[in-house]
């Protein structure tokens, strides 16, 4: 067996916006991408606040949440909840959010009910999450070939 590779773990974090039932009913999916292997390795589904935060900061396996430096947008929730030693608050320009910002892209063309202006939306709340979950599981089993 050899040995893993040491390497400086980065994650990047973004939300993005759909809808369940009606435009009204935003339900925000948060999304945190490592960087190195562009893997999904926290979700939270649910509304844009702080608490939204802390469920996508928990929903993280416990070596990112001690160790990754944490890439995000300036969204005050993020400031909040992430610890500050391993938060960095960028903006696009910087390129440090550029693989989540694609992966929101891929996810709104691969799963129709995210489209905004869409006639394939979700009715119930349980498949809206549960489309977005096969999404991210097909995703991530598909980096592994």
């Amino acid at each position: 067996m050899y040995p893993l590779k040491k390497r400086r773990l980065m994650i990047e974090f973004d939300e993005m916006w759909s809808f369940v039932g009606n435009k009204g009913n935003k339900q925000w999916i948060w999304l945190a991408l490592d960087v190195e292997t562009r893997e999904i390795v926290g979700v939270h589904i649910g509304d844009r606040s702080e608490q939204g935060a802390i469920e996508l900061w928990d929903s993280l396996p416990d070596v990112y949440r001690q160790c990754a430096v944490a890439y995000t947008d300036f969204w005050s929730a993020y400031a909040l909840v992430f610890p500050e030693q391993r938060h960095k608050a960028v903006g696009k320009e910087t390129g440090q959010t550029n693989y989540i910002e694609l992966f929101n892209c891929t996810m709104r063309q691969h799963v129709s009910r995210l489209v905004r202006k869409t006639l394939s939306f979700s009715k119930k709340l349980e498949n809206h999450i549960g489309a977005i979950w096969l999404f991210i599981n097909h995703y991530n089993s598909s980096l592994l070939v």
